[in-house]
């Protein structure tokens, strides 16, 4: 990771600001990049008081493999949501499920209730104001608290892992 330095608190977004200058005006006479490097560099500093802390990853390997498992799970997911769909005998056992939270940090619960939602048969619906409780409907609950260690145990844990929660 560049560390970021005062002028330029976020390199990254930097650098990608510049980018998306140069291709929106699809020109890289010196004009264009002097003014896009301006525009770079001044943007960031503005938005910097409007940004939270981002929590460093510790372990960079496990982020790899969760986003692995992720995709997996995607794909077995679908998988179960169309033979669900495609069942003449519609045996769904939809819920809406109260999943308390063990990450404290709103990156990671960001990306926890990403993964819910993106993963098909599960979507985040609410995280309450304290941080506290994730309202999680599923389309087809057999056990609730098996759901509940499920999510535990193949996602949060692993953030919990990734991120200094």
């Amino acid at each position: 990771m560049i560390p970021p330095l005062r002028w330029l608190p976020m390199p990254v977004l930097s650098l990608l600001l510049l980018l998306v200058w140069l291709l929106l005006q699809q020109s890289v006479a010196l004009g264009q990049w002097l003014l896009g490097g301006v525009l770079a560099v001044v943007i960031p500093v503005l938005c910097r008081p409007f940004w939270e802390r981002q929590p460093r990853i510790k372990h960079p390997l496990k982020l790899l493999h969760y986003v692995g498992r992720v995709l997996k799970d995607i794909v077995v997911a679908n998988l179960e949501v169309s033979k669900l769909i495609l069942d003449p005998r519609g045996r769904m056992r939809p819920a809406f499920v109260e999943y308390p939270l063990t990450l404290t940090e709103n990156f990671p619960i960001t990306i926890l209730a990403s993964t819910i939602t993106m993963t098909p048969g599960t979507v985040s619906a609410h995280l309450r104001l304290d941080n506290r409780t994730l309202l999680i409907h599923a389309l087809d609950v057999a056990d609730i608290e098996g759901l509940i260690a499920e999510i535990h145990q193949r996602y949060e844990r692993p953030l919990m892992e990734i991120f200094e929660s």
